[in-house]
């Protein structure tokens, strides 16, 4: 079966529009997306009502969740509104598999989210290597690997 056939179907079972990534991602919303941009398949891109922004040459592995979106408080009862909150990664950022990434992020280019990686809001810089759930962050892990390839 062919690719455009697989979206055809995929889009009538679910209402998600088509995408030039993989038929198995789910891109709600507008995001902006850049290009050279690889998103794997089963990952959702959830931008709706905030800004989600995703550099150029980004690498999102499959099974990641980038979701502006927090519905515990409404699910509580303590509030009636969803939290949606922005998202920025700049280019040349690498999410590895099943990673989370919370609305508030920003993620700082030249910089890799390691698998499982539950990314919370705030302000990661460039060239940071960030890990694990409550997530850790080595800011400027790779600023001389970039530099001197020999590293």
């Amino acid at each position: 079966m062919e690719i455009e056939t697989l979206q055809d179907l995929f889009s009538q079972l679910t209402d998600f529009p088509h995408n030039r990534f993989h038929p198995l991602v789910w891109i709600i919303g507008e995001p902006e997306i850049g290009e050279g941009v690889f998103i794997g398949g089963f990952s959702q891109i959830n931008g709706k009502g905030a800004r989600l922004s995703i550099g150029n040459h980004c690498d999102i592995a499959s099974f990641v969740s980038i979701n502006c979106a927090d519905s515990h408080l409404r699910c509580l009862g303590v509030s009636e509104q969803i939290v949606r909150r922005d998202i920025i990664l700049e280019e040349h950022v690498f999410v590895g598999s099943h990673s989370v990434i919370k609305g508030g992020a920003h993620i700082g280019h030249h910089s890799v989210i390691a698998a499982g990686t539950v990314v919370d809001p705030g302000v990661i810089p460039p060239y940071s290597l960030v890990s694990g759930n409550p997530m850790q962050v080595k800011a400027g892990y790779y600023r001389n690997r970039i530099a001197d390839p020999e590293q």
